[in-house]
This record gives C-alpha cells, sequence and structure tokens, in this order.
C-alpha cells in the first residue's frame, strides 16, 4: 500500500467517524462511544494501550500489528469526537520532522 492510498484510509474512516457523529445508529459501535463520550473512550485507549504493549511483549508481529490497530481506532475515535482529525495529528507530525524529540519537547515549555 502506498503512502497516498494509506492516506486515503484515514480519510475514509474520518468520513465514516463524522456520519457516526452526525446519524448515529442504535447498531453502531463508534455511535455508541460518542453517547458516552470522551471518558468512556479514554477508558478504551487505555485498554487498547494495555493490549498493544502485551502484544509487544509477545513479540507476535501479527497480534501487535492487530492490537496497534485497535489503539490507532480508538484515538481516532478520540480525535473525530473532538473536531480533529488525522490530518491534524499528520500536520503536527510534519512540524516536528527534523527536529529532535529533546528540542521539541524544550519548545513547548515555554
Amino acid at each position: 500500500m502506498n503512502s497516498k492510498s494509506q492516506r486515503d484510509i484515514l480519510e475514509k474512516l474520518f468520513v465514516v467517524l463524522e456520519d457516526r457523529k452526525t446519524n448515529p445508529s442504535k447498531n453502531s459501535y463508534v455511535a455508541s462511544l460518542y453517547r458516552e463520550g470522551n471518558n468512556k473512550i479514554n477508558e478504551k485507549i487505555l485498554e487498547e494501550a494495555q493490549e498493544y504493549i502485551d502484544a509487544i511483549k509477545s513479540s507476535k508481529k501479527g497480534s501487535i500489528v492487530h492490537e496497534a490497530a485497535d489503539l490507532w481506532f480508538h484515538t481516532l475515535v478520540s480525535l473525530a469526537l473532538n473536531d480533529l482529525t488525522a490530518s491534524d495529528i499528520l500536520e503536527e507530525l510534519e512540524r516536528r520532522f527534523g527536529q529532535s524529540g529533546i528540542e521539541e519537547k524544550a519548545s513547548r515549555q515555554k
């Protein structure tokens, strides 16, 4: 998958996430998360982060990818609920590109 199609999947996913906000369905997992709000989504992110850490410990690449996808997904749900997009995150990462993490962190503390 090339970077354009990878970005396309994020954009397609955000279309669905936004649709679930404006057209919630009783059968939609995402709509149920939106109804429960940030606290519930934060709980899911913490749960998925722990499952990701456990997968890393197992060293099973398939499990790592699966759990990373779950973690990313729930983070994207959180972003959408808070009127942010994957593009916002990609722009921030691009802004930081080529800057050391130490320098970037120091710039936020000013």
